[in-house]
Parts: C-alpha cells; structure tokens; sequence
C-alpha cells in the first residue's frame, strides 16, 4: 500500500542528495580555502588537501547530481576512515566520541551511492539527451 505521500518521495530523495552535498561542500572549502572559517593549527596536510579535495569536489557533484554513485560512495568512504581516525579510537560510541557527523555523513553518501542521482541531477538530464540520440 503507499503512502499518501510516496507521490513526492524522488522529490525529498533530491533534496536530501542536494542538502547533503551542499553541506559536505562546505566542509571541503573550510580546509583548502579558510571560507568560512579556518582550520585550527596543527592539521596535517593531508587532511587538509586529501580530505578538503574529496569534500569540495564530491559535495559538489553529489549536490549537482553529477557522477553521484562514485562521488558518493569516495565521500562515504572518506567518512568512513575520519571516523575510525579521529573519532573511534577515543570511545565506543559515537555519541560519547563526538563522531556523529562522520557517520551520519558515511552512511547517507553510503545510500546516495546506491541510489544514484535521482532526478533534479546532471546525470538524469545527460540520460535523458543520450536516450533522445
């Protein structure tokens, strides 16, 4: 049986895939570009170039909806290793480690990576023009 709703859920998965990726963008520009605010002293520069390019560049494609199930499934993993290096060696649980985010963010780019770009992305409008060719 669906839901009254199930008419808008392609609509709320875009949303989600285009807050998601917004949002990790910003993480992205914060370490290569200070904008909006710097990184504190002492970060290695790989977690600045390494992680900052893999947010900038992923949170803009999976914003856009461009390469999104390779885009998002490097991002999952990214998160994935953030946590089990910044996080997970300190406590069990995320939520008395302070990791959260990271695996929030591992595990909705982790779905975006399986279900792809949906509609409202570059991807659907360049299936769409190959189908016409």
């Amino acid at each position: 049986m669906n839901s009254p709703t199930s008419h808008y859920s392609s609509y709320c998965y875009a949303l989600m895939r285009i807050v998601v990726g917004f949002l990790f963008l910003w993480h992205g520009s914060q370490k290569l570009f200070d904008i909006p605010a710097g990184m504190p002293p002492g970060v290695p520069p790989f977690i600045i170039y390494g992680a900052g390019s893999i947010e900038l560049i992923g949170g803009i494609l999976v914003m856009i909806g461009l390469f999104t199930h390779v885009a998002a499934f490097i991002a999952s993993g990214e998160m994935a290793v953030a946590y089990w290096m910044a996080h997970g060696t300190k406590a069990l649980l995320p939520i008395q480690n302070h990791g959260e985010l990271a695996v929030l963010y591992c595990f909705a780019f982790l779905f975006i990576a399986v279900h792809g770009s949906g509609t409202w992305s570059v991807d659907a409008l360049r299936n769409r023009h190959n189908a016409r060719v």
